[in-house]
């Protein structure tokens, strides 16, 4: 890092503690992507911060979401973890036609935290840097009506944004339905700029082969041009050392 991001993560490290709260135990990674999540501003950092610390508390009071609290949505099958791309980033692939809207809001927030953390963990090499970022691809093959949740969409949006400042490294999005269009530019208005240059619709020939080179066809399922199996999320173990507290 340079004087300029030293000089950033301190100060944000002291208005932390003028917001009761400490940042001593986590690495500069950690503080930064907080930082530019909030434009190297370290106040506006920091009170970002001290809202995701205070957040995780009430969310993940030990640490880690167990399985037994989300059976019903990991029990559709809808997400998948298929390893390191290229680049090095875990890729996290969701089928939304398998997804319905939840009936409990709170499981499926607890869902969506789930999926991250291990997302992310998977990324850990021995330890967890700070700085991992994920490549999801969503898949809307054979989406219907019923498949359609806007108000799971924005929490998912919401906690990436506000609780994983600079973990998205790319969100592809296939298989659009024409339908799906004006549902998509609701959902859009409740994303930031950041978060949306991350974002590719991918539409064509030309875009799918691009995508296909840029993740790999190691760890690509065969159904997108690779030559993997598909994984489900709940079947990929990780070791003790990968399994910590990644967010």
């Amino acid at each position: 890092m340079g004087e300029s991001e030293d000089f950033a993560v301190t100060q944000m490290k002291k208005s932390v503690e003028k917001l009761g709260s400490s940042a001593e135990i986590y690495g500069e990674p950690t503080l930064m992507r907080f930082l530019i999540a909030r434009s190297m501003d370290p106040d506006k950092a920091a009170k970002m911060f001290v809202q995701w610390q205070k957040w995780r508390d009430d969310m993940v009071p030990n640490g880690f979401i167990s399985e037994s609290e989300i059976e019903d949505e990991l029990a559709a099958k809808k997400i998948f973890l298929q390893g390191l791309t290229k680049d090095q980033h875990p890729m996290m692939i969701a089928k939304a036609s398998r997804h319905f809207p939840s009936k409990d809001q709170l499981q499926f927030k607890k869902f969506v935290v789930y999926l991250l953390d291990k997302t992310l963990a998977s990324a850990c090499k021995g330890r967890e840097i700070g700085n991992e970022k994920a490549v999801v691809l969503l898949d809307l093959q054979n989406l219907s009506y019923k498949n359609v949740d806007v108000r799971g969409f924005i929490i998912g949006f919401q906690f990436l944004q506000d609780y994983y400042p600079e973990r998205l490294a790319q969100l592809y999005i296939i298989h659009m339905p024409r339908f799906f269009v004006s549902f998509w530019r609701l959902i859009s208005r409740f994303l930031d700029k950041a978060t949306q240059e991350k974002i590719l619709i991918v539409s064509n020939d030309d875009e799918r082969r691009e995508l296909v080179e840029k993740i790999g066809v190691e760890i690509l399922p065969e159904e997108y041009g690779g030559k993997a199996k598909l994984v489900a999320l709940q079947e990929v173990v990780l070791t003790s050392l990968q399994n910590g507290s990644t967010h």
